[in-house]
C-alpha cells in the first residue's frame, strides 16, 4: 500500500494559492507606501500573527441567544432563561381584548341612540292631533323630515 500524499496547501488548494498571490501583490506595493503607513501595516502584520497562534488552540463555541431569552452577561444584569410565563402571553392578547371590549361599547351606545331617535319621533306622532288620513298621505314623510314650526 501507498501512503496517501498531503496536499501542501490544505483541503482549499486553490484559496490557498489566490491568498498566496494576494500576499504576493501586497508586499511588492508596500515598498511604494509612506514610511507612516508602512510602520501601520506592520503592526498590524504582528497583531494577525499574534492572533494566529491562538488559532489552533481549541475554542468555546458560542452559543446563540435565540428565543429563550437573554443570558446572564455580568453582575446587575437581567437574565431570562426560560420562556415568559403564561400569565406574560395572557397580557400580551389585553390589547385586543380592550380594543374589542370598546367597539362593542361603541356600538351599544350608537344603538341607544338610534332607538332614542326613533322613540323621539314616535312621541310627537303620537301626541300630535292629526287624522289617521295623514298617516297614509304620500307627503308625510316629509313632514316627518321638516322641523316643527
Amino acid at each position: 500500500m501507498t501512503a496517501p500524499t498531503t496536499n501542501p496547501f490544505g483541503p482549499h488548494p486553490q484559496e490557498a494559492q489566490f491568498g498566496l498571490r494576494v500576499a504576493g501583490l501586497l508586499s511588492t506595493s508596500s515598498q511604494r507606501l509612506a514610511p507612516d503607513i508602512g510602520e501601520r501595516l506592520r503592526f498590524a502584520r504582528e497583531q494577525a500573527l499574534s492572533r494566529a497562534k491562538f488559532a489552533n488552540e481549541p475554542r468555546v463555541a458560542a452559543v446563540p441567544v435565540g428565543a429563550q431569552g437573554v443570558v446572564h452577561a455580568g453582575q446587575g444584569s437581567l437574565g431570562l432563561s426560560s420562556p415568559p410565563a403564561w400569565w406574560l402571553r395572557v397580557l400580551g392578547f389585553l390589547p385586543l381584548v380592550l380594543l374589542l371590549v370598546g367597539l362593542g361599547l361603541v356600538q351599544q351606545a350608537s344603538q341607544r341612540e338610534q332607538l332614542r331617535a326613533v322613540a323621539d319621533v314616535d312621541t310627537v306622532l303620537l301626541a300630535d292631533q292629526l287624522p289617521p288620513r295623514a298617516y297614509s298621505d304620500p307627503g308625510f314623510a316629509e313632514y316627518l323630515r321638516s322641523p316643527p314650526p
